[in-house]
């Protein structure tokens, strides 16, 4: 029979349905990557860093559902739900994980000691009990750390210069997704009894503690806020802190200058974005065949001091020169 064009399309449209089909099998197949956050899916500054992590990756020569396929989770800061999607995860046997919270990343470390595992955006590990070694890391997990304990001593001299009147400071912090709180508030005790300011802990667990917290540090007139970073909580409940700091009028420094950009008074830390493609390339070298004992952790070394000039205005704060020469002063 002569094969005529009538004949051949609806030929050429059948084949058409099987590539899709099995290129769908051949996906179920690829080496898969792991991500594991503190964040929900609506948190755009979290969608942000995920998507810094994959053109990193891309850029390495990781095509997402060619050569590899990218497993996200975004469990949120309760602890449940994150190792629900722990356990997850590692059944999936991902040839990676990547994870971007303590609480998460201490959750992984029980589930498994055989598949690699990569932080960023983390405090110290080797005091949080994630890794015994920064140079030579002897388990399954290393990464990108962004802060050190002694920083809430720097966040506390960095508040008072703004604010001199500051008498006593209060650290705000989620005890379950916050496990290092203990490392930060000594070292802010520390620093306090240097500038005469009193530290004391104000832990809070759930969003609507928030403001009666902020409420009650702000009724001495001369009170400030340290907010401890944090993988999930603080990036989830971000408005409700800075609309109270500015309601109560209390001063507030971030460790995440997003939160500055949306309205809090100040922060200062290192670009957590930046990590995220640091650990790209970690996870590049596992996926070639290294070993994260062979990879050392590595701390961040730039940090940005940045002000809102609004609300320091707002708040009756002018910026000293000696703040505004080092800082990126924001207007919103």
């Amino acid at each position: 029979m002569t094969l005529t064009r009538r004949h051949f399309l609806p030929l050429f449209g059948s084949a058409m349905v099987f590539p899709p089909a099995l290129a769908a099998e051949q996906g179920k197949r690829l080496p898969v990557v792991a991500a594991l956050t503190g964040n929900v899916a609506s948190d755009t500054d979290a969608e942000r860093r995920i998507g810094a992590f994959r053109e990193a990756l891309s850029r390495l020569g990781w095509i997402e559902n060619q050569n590899y396929r990218l497993e996200v989770r975004w469990p949120g800061p309760v602890l449940a739900n994150q190792e629900a999607c722990a356990r997850e995860l590692v059944a999936l046997e991902p040839k990676v994980i990547l994870v971007t919270n303590t609480a998460a990343a201490r959750t992984l470390q029980r589930l498994t000691q055989v598949i690699p595992i990569v932080f960023v955006g983390l405090s110290d590990p080797v005091a949080t009990g994630l890794v015994s070694s920064v140079a030579r890391p002897s388990s399954n997990i290393t990464g990108f750390a962004l802060y050190e304990h002694s920083f809430s001593g720097k966040w506390l001299s960095l508040l008072k210069r703004l604010a001199p009147h500051l008498k006593e400071v209060s650290v705000l912090f989620n005890p379950e997704t916050s496990p290092y709180a203990a490392f930060y508030i000594q070292a802010a005790l520390e620093m306090g009894s240097k500038l005469f300011v009193s530290v004391k802990a104000v832990p809070v667990r759930d969003p609507d503690q928030i403001d009666p917290a902020i409420l009650r540090t702000g009724a001495s007139g001369n009170a400030g806020l340290i907010i401890l970073p944090d993988g999930g909580f603080v990036s989830s409940n971000s408005a409700k802190i800075i609309s109270a700091a500015a309601k109560h009028g209390v001063p507030a420094i971030f460790a995440v200058k997003n939160y500055v950009m949306r309205g809090g008074l100040m922060s200062y830390g290192p670009d957590l974005t930046a990590q995220f493609r640091d650990g790209a390339g970690y996870v590049d070298r596992i996926l070639r065949g290294t070993m994260p004992s062979e990879l050392p952790v590595q701390f961040a070394t730039k940090f940005n001091l940045a002000i809102n000039a609004k609300a320091a205005d707002e708040l009756g704060l002018p910026v000293p020169e000696t703040l505004s020469l080092d800082a990126e002063l924001i207007d919103d």
